[in-house]
């Protein structure tokens, strides 16, 4: 049985939306990592510039804002259980603070929605972030991340 084209069509807004959320997550995380600004601080930010209405009252960003502060404060909130995943990954001798801070910034977004989000399969959550990570490098960092989300995803789902 197929589905409507407006079930389809709402669908893949509502997955838009969710795309959104952890582009804005990512981009708020890095942010606050090279500002030193608070969580709270980028949320208000995030919800007022980026995430609000335009001047004809329409989003500026197809975001789901409820997902984009879910996954922000989510992220700040556990960030030492967080790291703990990463680094347990990590070659010997590295330390997060080796990585670039936008990969650092995917990563613990990725790494807070496979420990809160049980509910969504891992790898649509892989699928996400490593498609963040297209957005941002070349080369080599989206295999790494991916690699390295899959590996953390295996720690903490098993």
């Amino acid at each position: 049985m197929s589905s409507s084209p407006t079930a389809d069509a709402e669908r893949q807004l509502l997955a838009a939306r969710r795309a959104g959320a952890r582009l804005a997550a990512v981009q708020a995380l890095y942010q606050m990592e090279q500002t030193e600004q608070s969580a709270r601080s980028v949320i208000a930010d995030f919800m007022e510039d980026r995430l609000g209405l335009d001047d004809e009252g329409e989003p500026v960003e197809e975001a789901d804002p409820d997902i984009f502060k879910a996954i922000v404060a989510g992220t700040v909130e556990r960030q030492e259980a967080i790291d703990s995943a990463i680094m347990k990954r990590l070659a010997s001798n590295w330390k997060i603070e080796r990585l670039d801070a936008t990969s650092r910034a995917i990563l613990r977004a990725g790494v807070y929605e496979l420990i809160a989000e049980i509910s969504l399969p891992s790898q649509i959550i892989l699928d996400e972030y490593v498609s963040i990570a297209h957005a941002f490098f070349e080369g080599a960092e989206p295999k790494f991340i991916n690699g390295l989300l899959d590996a953390v995803s295996r720690d903490i789902r098993g």
